[in-house]
């Protein structure tokens, strides 16, 4: 009888095991396609996200090579230059842009501004449905009187350097050429000023005080919107 009895207690035990092995393998499983339905949607999400950087890489491009080919014979004699990554275009010679320490435009800024925005302009009209926003950024040097302190000549140069894109913004939007891009200009123009954030410097790595002084148009396409767009749609 205890021989049957023992041998009873060893199946069940056995039974029980099997029972509980069983379950674990099953919880395996689960796990295991668990976890290739989350690689699957992490491999979606990233074929998503590669395919906006590749075209976003692409437009980038595209609008840095229309505008090299619109303006590269005016650069030299603008003193400016076209950044192939940020899409900024820079105007450097401070002297033809305003007086130091004023808002008011220079003759001689208002007429290349006469012939650049409204080929500016011309050149990304193709890309309008690309473009987040153009920003003119205005910059300055770090300098603002011997007796002022940092904070004070960083927040004097930060009104100096709005004042001065301001000023820009509205030049370019009141010029007879700026009338049929009037409501795209209110809509996706911005004018910025950074004060002394960006320094120029110079190859010692001072600060190059007359390049720190310049103004941009950057332009800022609208990748990052497109990407958390497909992010929130998965």
């Amino acid at each position: 009888m205890q021989e049957i009895l023992a041998r009873r207690h060893d199946e069940q035990e056995e039974n029980h095991w099997l029972s509980v092995s069983d379950l674990m393998a099953g919880l395996m499983i689960v796990f295991l396609f668990i976890s290739i339905a989350l690689m699957r949607s992490a491999f979606i999400e990233r074929d998503k996200i590669k395919q906006i950087a590749v075209a976003y890489q692409e437009k980038q491009v595209a609008i840095y090579n229309a505008l090299h080919h619109e303006f590269s014979q005016d650069l030299e004699r603008w003193d400016a230059d076209i950044d192939d990554s940020t899409l900024t275009f820079t105007f450097k010679s401070p002297e033809l842009l305003f007086q130091k320490g004023e808002i008011e435009l220079n003759p001689a800024y208002k007429q290349l501004l006469n012939d650049f925005f409204p080929r500016y302009m011309t050149v990304l009209e193709p890309f309008h449905d690309g473009i987040n926003e153009i920003r003119i950024e205005g910059h300055t040097s770090s300098d603002w009187g011997y007796k002022s302190t940092d904070q004070q000549a960083y927040f004097n140069n930060m009104a100096l350097s709005q004042g001065r894109t301001r000023s820009v913004l509205d030049y370019i939007y009141n010029l007879e050429s700026s009338q049929p891009f009037r409501s795209w200009i209110k809509s996706h123009i911005a004018a910025v000023g950074l004060s002394s954030s960006k320094l120029v410097f110079d190859p010692q790595g001072g600060e190059d005080h007359v390049r720190s002084r310049r103004v941009s148009f950057r332009v800022i396409t609208n990748s990052d919107i497109q990407i958390k767009r497909i992010l929130e749609e998965g």
